[in-house]
């Protein structure tokens, strides 16, 4: 009780880094603003590199080595069927004060779910909403993790404090190029994780978190005149509608364990029997066994599909993100953040999701982590996307005063990491 108490403490030093963040909050909703407007879409190469550099200028503006990374790309099936190079945007890298005893990793990512051309411009809702591409998801995000690293660093605790900052330009896709760089970054001596995903409207933010695959399955039949020789042929779509079927029926099989067939790219003529059919489904599940359970039916479907005559395949992908359930650590910094909150007037809440993000992947790099620390919002991933503009001071303080708190060691960094077994 004793440390929470100190938590929700409010020390001059909070009082001034709020007064700095409300005084630049007009300035964070004007950027955010003019970063929605540039279109980041995880697929538009070319407008992702277009905007790593402005990224790169803004995050400059903190006392730390700042680093564009070209990623190697990744592999994604195409439409027929063979997996080919992907290429994406860069890694933006940040790190500051490498040697100080407490170190964070922060992460965040540029990329939006939004194609060029499918969404534009940013609109006023009236009631302190702003409509927009990403501004929610996440460059408002991004804006309050810079704000409020740059209000820590205007006080007296910086040099007790270091961190290390990975922004990715594929997180709405699996962070498959950028993984690497998140887990090099949290194993580098972090002990604490912040992701700037948004928080929901009412302020309540993530708790536990379930994994998350992505596969695709590439089925081969025999293609054949549909008049002539119907039985000459071989149906990739026949084969790949009973993997589907069987795919769907997982559901409801194993607690928390949820499928969901996305798409099938399949066929042309009718007067064709089709030989390719490409099966393209996500899966979520709680924990490691319920992946595990998942995946391993997912490999008895496919080798009953492609036992039937004439079909053949391969199957692409998997958990890429591990579960992030709530154990002693994740609860423990929950406690350390909601009394934090309390000290600005918040009470926070946590609810365990469906929902994944680069928190999943800290998590698995053995680090605890908050990950939905950004602006509050809703209707994101769709074109009523809205940010709640009192959000961007009220959060980026919420930020500050957690740094403030693990500099000064009222929010015991290494204690709460310690807990990560339990």
């Amino acid at each position: 009780m004793t440390i929470l108490k100190n938590l929700t403490d409010l020390t001059r030093l909070d009082e001034a880094a709020r007064e700095r963040l409300n005084d630049a909050a007009e300035g964070m909703i004007a950027r955010a603003s003019a970063w929605s407007d540039v279109n980041t879409g995880s697929w538009n190469t070319a407008g992702l590199k277009a905007f790593a550099p402005t990224l790169a200028s803004a995050f400059s503006e903190l006392e730390a080595d700042v680093e564009l990374i070209e990623t190697d790309g990744f592999e994604a099936v195409a439409d027929n069927g063979k997996a080919e190079a992907q290429e994406t945007g860069p890694v933006l890298q940040i790190t500051a004060r490498p040697e100080a005893e407490v170190q964070v990793v922060l992460s965040g990512h540029y990329d939006t779910v939004f194609p060029a051309g499918t969404f534009e411009g940013v609109i006023d809702l009236g009631d302190g909403r702003l409509n927009g591409p990403g501004l929610a998801d996440m460059k408002g995000g991004l804006c309050v993790m810079l704000e409020a690293l740059k209000a820590f660093e205007a006080g007296p605790l910086k040099d007790k404090l270091g961190y290390r900052i990975v922004v990715t330009p594929d997180e709405e896709i699996g962070n498959f190029a950028s993984s690497e760089y998140l887990t090099r970054a949290a194993q580098a001596g972090a002990l604490i994780g912040m992701t700037y995903e948004p928080a929901m409207e009412t302020g309540a933010m993530s708790g536990g978190r379930k994994g998350s695959a992505v596969f695709d399955i590439v089925l081969h039949g025999k293609a054949a005149h549909a008049g002539r020789a119907k039985e000459e042929g071989r149906s990739a779509i026949e084969a790949a509608a009973e993997m589907v079927l069987g795919l769907e029926g997982l559901n409801g099989k194993r607690e928390g364990v949820t499928l969901n067939v996305g798409s099938i790219d399949a066929g042309s003529a009718v007067n064709i029997v089709p030989d390719l059919a490409i099966v393209r489904f996500g899966a979520r599940a709680p924990d490691a066994a319920s992946a595990e359970w998942a995946t391993s039916q997912i490999q008895a479907l496919f080798e009953k599909t492609t036992a039937r005559d004439g079909i053949s395949g391969h199957l692409h992908g998997g958990f890429y993100r591990p579960p992030k359930p709530r154990n002693g650590a994740q609860q423990a910094l929950f406690d350390a953040v909601h009394a934090t909150g309390q000290a600005i007037g918040l009470d926070l809440e946590f609810v365990d999701t469906g929902g994944v993000c680069e928190g999943n992947n800290i998590f698995a790099a053995g680090v605890p982590n908050v990950d939905t620390l950004g602006v509050r919002g809703g209707r994101i991933h769709s074109h009523e996307e809205f940010v709640m503009t009192d959000s961007f001071s009220e959060r980026a303080t919420l930020s500050a005063l957690i740094l403030h708190r693990l500099a000064d060691g009222r929010l015991d960094a290494k204690r709460i990491k310690s807990l990560m077994g339990n």
